[in-house]
């Protein structure tokens, strides 16, 4: 192989591992908007047919007392800045098919990073074929 040639395979190398490290952050993501839907499953399934006190905060670490009144109805994000006001077990539905959703995505960059880490893994044992060659010749 010729040092163009394991240049170029070096510049493939960084691109692949350029792409891996994206994966990874993609996949952060993912796993972080996981944790916050589930958490606002269980925030839901919480909220009982009584009412509720608690604080809402306006911001600076400033509080106000707020009421959630029983039976209330849920406001969800849609996307897009907008959103759509749901009964309590249709916003859990809907949260849990966004789960559903995410879990595809999950797989999906789960696939693509096993692509990838093989791709890097033969081009690594490209490189050491090159670099034994070279030895061999001097």
């Amino acid at each position: 192989m010729s040092e163009e040639q394991a240049q170029a395979l070096m510049q493939q190398m960084q691109a692949l591992e350029a792409y891996m490290s994206d994966l990874l952050q993609k996949e952060d993501a993912v796993m972080k908007l996981l944790h916050e839907a589930v958490g606002a499953i269980d925030s839901m399934k919480a909220l009982g047919d009584t009412q509720l006190e608690t604080l809402v905060p306006v911001g600076m670490g400033a509080y106000v007392k707020a009421t959630i009144q029983p039976n209330e109805k849920l406001i969800v994000s849609i996307g897009a800045g907008a959103s759509l006001e749901h009964d309590k077990n249709s916003a859990i539905n809907y949260v849990e098919e966004r789960i559903k959703e995410l879990e595809i995505v999950l797989q999906q960059l789960s696939t693509q990073k096993h692509e990838v880490a093989a791709r890097l893994e033969q081009g690594q044992q490209q490189m050491n074929r090159i670099l034994q060659a070279s030895q061999s010749k001097q």
